[in-house]
């Protein structure tokens, strides 16, 4: 009976040692799973996506909305372009001269190709940025308002807008049809909501207007960051480089850690006591009890 007993013991310390190893080797599993996680959580927000270094020689595109007389809540007209130009310029003499009106004949009462005409001014320009869906501050969106005056009754002109990065040399983005203007009135503003989609690398810019006759494109006026503030230093970037990132969260609990302990040594304690409940069981026809009465059978009830 003893060793019997031994041989019980023995067995539900086997089982106990295999219920251990399995555990362990469960928090193994966890602990690893959670590594894995958490590395894939630091490589996804941590790691530059090749739309930050830019892309040499890419071409840029755009698309731009045009609201023509009546400024941005009333528009007389309306109409869309796509704007396709060349990689954006990014190193040299930030000058006018690589801009239309640096190339373009002077104006009446002008002495060079970049002076302005004295018939032509402008009354406000103003720039609303929209469009950060990646909220790095820099932004995919600009809406641009103007208002051109002149000294005459009406006059037909037209407008390009350029943008300068970190202070590198002027690149055309956008450009109007030709539009009417009506001497010093407020009802002609111009506005262009471009989102650039393409080309355009993340960083500061400068916007530059300017103004040509719409009769044989001399330039007239022109208005930029010399002149306000509002077309100065301005956060963008493209679509492209505005996507926003997807980042893996990892929730880590590190509350009811006493309780976790509780639960996992009462699911240990149960899962010994089944097994040696299986064993006495099993072994219970081989034991003798020396306390078991003795049968009784027809012959000995007599």
């Amino acid at each position: 009976m003893i060793t019997r007993i031994k041989d019980c013991a023995t067995e539900v310390k086997t089982m106990s040692t295999k219920i251990g190893n399995g555990i362990r080797n469960m928090k193994f599993q966890l602990a690893l799973a959670g590594l894995v996680a958490m590395s894939v959580s630091t490589v996804s927000q941590g790691a530059p996506t090749p739309a930050d270094t830019g892309t040499a020689g890419e071409e840029r595109s755009s698309i731009t909305l045009h609201l023509v007389r009546g400024g941005r809540d009333k528009p007389k007209e309306t109409r869309e372009t796509t704007e396709e130009y060349g990689a954006l310029v990014t190193t040299g003499d930030r000058s006018k001269g690589n801009t239309r009106g640096g190339m373009s004949k002077p104006g009446p009462g002008g002495v060079e190709a970049q002076s302005a005409s004295y018939d032509f001014w402008f009354y406000q320009a103003d720039v609303i940025l929209y469009n950060d869906d990646d909220n790095d501050g820099f932004y995919h969106g600009i809406d641009l308002l103007f208002d051109v005056d002149t000294n005459f009754m009406e006059a037909d002109i037209y407008a390009v807008m350029y943008l300068s990065y970190e202070g590198g040399p002027w690149n055309e983005y956008a450009a109007t049809d030709d539009f009417t203007i009506f001497g010093a009135s407020g009802s002609d503003e111009y506005v262009l909501q471009t989102e650039l989609m393409s080309g355009y690398l993340t960083g500061s810019y400068d916007l530059l207007i300017e103004i040509f006759d719409a009769y044989d494109s001399t330039f007239l006026t022109s208005f930029g960051p010399d002149d306000t503030s509002e077309l100065a230093y301005l956060p963008l970037e493209d679509y492209n480089r505005d996507a926003p990132v997807e980042v893996v969260v990892v929730h880590h609990d590190h509350g009811g850690g006493a309780i976790d302990q509780w639960l996992l040594s009462a699911l240990v304690l149960l899962l010994m006591f089944s097994a040696v409940r299986k064993i006495w069981r099993r072994r219970n026809d081989e034991l003798v009890r020396i306390d078991s009465p003795a049968p009784m059978g027809p012959e000995s009830s007599q």
